[in-house]
């Protein structure tokens, strides 16, 4: 047996356990990848939580990731099955959410289903900016990570640029990445266009190979290359 793989299985934790009015134990799991092994673990949860209650949980696995859910919901071999819920969070109506009272059905409402998920963003931004600065912070904190899932941290700094939120952005965490590795992409994609002009000047309009393989230098070779540039007698030559 692969001893890393024993001690991962040894030290899972359950993401969310509790219960309801009625007694039942149910065990909610976040997952934002597909993962073929989620059945098995699934399965150790729930053994686990059986160890400690005495008690089978009801068992929801709230996919939360941009791909589509993949994941198999059931365990099967020779005199055994195991099953739970598999729920893609997407089929859940996000309008509703954005209507409850709690902040963080508001926050989840983003991954959820949403008739216009930048009136949402508005919406919940909104709400955010009427809250105590460290409730604020915490929740904001949360809404970032959560818009990082559908590509949306842009969009939610727009937001909270046209609120009147009294938070340095580039405290943040999130924020800060987000307009760090932006702000290197569009430097890369400047030299790229340089380095196109000046190919083309010497050389007439590029082919595709030839755009896929500038596009796909680094900053530091797009450097070396405007040196060959200058020695370099054929388009093959200088993109080799």
């Amino acid at each position: 047996m692969d001893r890393r793989r024993a001690s991962k299985v040894q030290n899972t934790r359950a993401d969310l356990l509790g219960g309801t009015a009625s007694g039942d134990l149910v065990h909610v799991e976040l997952q934002s990848g597909n993962d073929a092994l989620m059945p098995l673990r699934t399965a150790e949860y729930c053994l686990g939580i059986f160890r400690v209650f005495g008690r089978f949980p009801r068992q929801v696995l709230l996919y939360v990731g941009e791909p589509p859910l993949r994941m198999a919901s059931e365990l099967r071999g020779p005199d055994v099955l195991f099953r739970y819920r598999a729920i893609d969070i997407r089929e859940i109506d996000g309008d509703r959410l954005l209507e409850s009272d709690g902040v963080g059905d508001n926050v989840i409402a983003i991954l959820a289903k949403l008739r216009d998920r930048r009136q949402a963003l508005h919406k919940i931004v909104s709400r955010l900016a009427g809250l105590p600065p460290e409730e604020r912070r915490e929740a904001l904190d949360q809404l970032l990570i959560l818009a990082g899932l559908r590509k949306l941290a842009g969009v939610v700094k727009e937001e909270m640029n046209a609120m009147p939120i009294q938070i340095d952005l580039m405290e943040n965490e999130v924020i800060a990445d987000y307009y760090n590795r932006g702000r290197q992409e569009g430097v890369h994609e400047g030299e790229i266009a340089i380095q196109r002009r000046q190919i083309e000047k010497r050389f007439g309009v590029m082919p595709e190979w030839a755009q896929q393989r500038l596009a796909s230098r680094t900053t530091e070779q797009l450097e070396q290359l405007s040196v060959r540039l200058l020695d370099a007698g054929a388009l093959k030559e200088l993109l080799k």
